[in-house]
């Protein structure tokens, strides 16, 4: 059903919306899950936890989610964006029921695999589509909105913690829970007014009807030109004409193509780019928010649960002015800056705690400590948070992007479940490990970025690809010395200089 025009917003911002909306139910587990098995209703249910055991039930949405994102490109092409953005929120729902009602950890464990595979189809697809179906002056802007709505998950999973702590029995910590399964369902019945994308439309063979929906969905005539100009090109990698199990033959293959030497290096820069931003340490902080705040310093649980709720208002605060400035300066400017920072940071906490300087009930490295948190989740969530993942749907080819993205956020789910499991076991045998080893993977990331990265800001997604195309008519060395700014026939020069020079 395709959206009609509300008092002059667009259809293509309301559908981006809806479609968005999906990914709040990431931002809800992320934000309650680190508080609610920090509940004493919650151990007192299920029992105590060591820092292994809470590392595991933590991270036990994440290997799911990693796997089923590998697979979500093959629904995304079979039945499109939106139809895969339901199923996901369906079987994320299930999950979140299940967790939601249990009384053994096991089957909350359980529940929380389940959800696992609803957030890997729909949190990649959620980008897919809103990036496919904006306007290209504005796409990174569109793709902060997903990042929006999980930063406002986030805060509501955070204070929803804060606010049921007090709940009599184990009500407190279910209610979080039940709230996500309720989120996730009416996601689903919301995608039914969200249209197809027009790309995968046209890609699929149904070109008159993606130039209607085009049209409907507001895109300027400039834009639908670049869009239809490629109609007869790079068809999709997952037919809906052929079986699923061919589909996944296919499927195979279609990974196998994203490591061929026409794509090869933007597919491992993808992939290098997903799990490297999951390494900078964010979701270890987020996760585990109220642990690391009551290490800094602050004393009760609930202040460690206010606390975290904070920082998250601190993401929320700083998300609104990235969202509206991601189109105003580069994706590179925002990665290397956002780099230098979080590592700066990261490596300031790592020291303080490494010189015992860090005292919960007295001296200024606590609230070092404190500030210098808050400071990296609004960093990360004002660069990395968004650039990455604009750039990532940017610069890949439509041939490959379904693949292409979800090996990128599979690598993003494996990153996450590893700091996700080890977080908690860092924490307990050293107090500032896990920071020295965000910083110096953040650091590491950062220099990479700076020589390889490519500007893709304001450029549509077709004459990306053709950018891109044109540097593959030479090697792909060469391409990198290119951006490196030496260019082989002067680096030849070069050579012939010196020889002529010692001679």
């Amino acid at each position: 059903m395709i959206l009609s025009r509300i008092k002059g917003i667009p259809p293509w911002l309301s559908a981006s919306v809806i479609a968005a909306c999906s990914a709040m139910c990431f931002g809800l587990d992320t934000g309650t899950i680190g508080s609610v098995t920090s509940m004493s209703s919650f151990l007192d249910t299920f029992g105590e936890l060591s820092a292994t055991v809470h590392g595991v039930v933590v991270s036990s949405i994440l290997l799911p989610g990693a796997l089923s994102a590998l697979f979500a490109g093959i629904l995304a092409d079979r039945w499109g964006r939106t139809r895969t953005i339901t199923i996901g929120s369906v079987i994320f729902g299930l999950g979140a029921s299940l967790e939601a009602a249990s009384f053994w950890l096991p089957m909350f464990i359980v529940g929380r695999l389940i959800k696992g595979v609803g957030e890997g189809f729909f949190l990649s697809t959620a980008y897919v589509y809103v990036c496919e179906i904006s306007p290209a002056r504005i796409r990174g802007v569109m793709a902060s909105v997903v990042q929006m709505v999980i930063v406002s998950g986030l805060v509501l999973g955070f204070f929803m913690c804060y606010g049921t702590e007090r709940l009599p029995g184990s009500l407190s910590w279910r209610l979080p829970i039940t709230v996500q399964a309720i989120v996730a369902f009416s996601n689903a019945a919301c995608c039914s007014v969200i249209p197809p994308s027009p790309r995968w439309l046209q890609a699929t063979g149904h070109a008159q009807q993606a130039r209607e929906i085009s049209a409907q969905l507001g895109l300027d005539e400039a834009e639908q030109a670049e869009l239809f100009s490629q109609a007869s090109i790079e068809p999709l990698e997952h037919s809906p004409d052929i079986s699923f199990w061919q589909d996944l033959q296919h499927t195979a293959r279609g990974f196998k193509e994203t490591f061929s030497a026409p794509f090869r290096a933007r597919t491992l820069f993808g992939i290098f780019l997903m799990a490297m931003q999951q390494f900078s340490g964010i979701d270890g902080v987020l996760y585990y928010a109220p642990i690391l705040l009551r290490q800094a310093g602050i004393a009760s649980q609930q202040a460690s649960f206010l606390a975290s709720g904070v920082s998250a208002l601190v993401i929320m605060a700083v998300t609104i002015p990235a969202t509206v400035l991601a189109d105003k300066w580069g994706r590179k400017t925002s990665t290397v800056v956002g780099g230098s920072l979080i590592f700066v940071l990261m490596l300031l906490i790592g020291s303080l705690y490494a010189s015992s300087q860090v005292h919960r009930d007295h001296g200024a490295g606590r609230w070092v400590v404190i500030v210098s948190i808050y400071l990296f989740a609004a960093v990360f969530s004002f660069t990395w948070a968004i650039g990455f993942r604009a750039y990532l749907i940017e610069m890949l080819p439509r041939k490959t992007r379904s693949s292409a993205a979800s090996l990128a956020q599979s690598s993003n789910w494996v990153a996450n479940y590893i700091v996700a499991l080890t977080t908690p076991v860092f924490i307990a045998t050293s107090s500032f490990g896990a920071y020295y080893f965000f910083a110096f993977s953040t650091l590491l990331c950062t220099v990479v970025c700076a020589v390889l990265m490519v500007e893709t800001k304001g450029h549509s997604l077709e004459v990306i690809e053709k950018q891109y195309a044109e540097r593959q008519s030479t090697s792909e060395g060469s391409w990198y010395l290119e951006k490196l700014g030496i260019k082989g026939s002067n680096m030849r020069m070069k050579v012939v200089r010196v020889g002529a020079n010692e001679g």
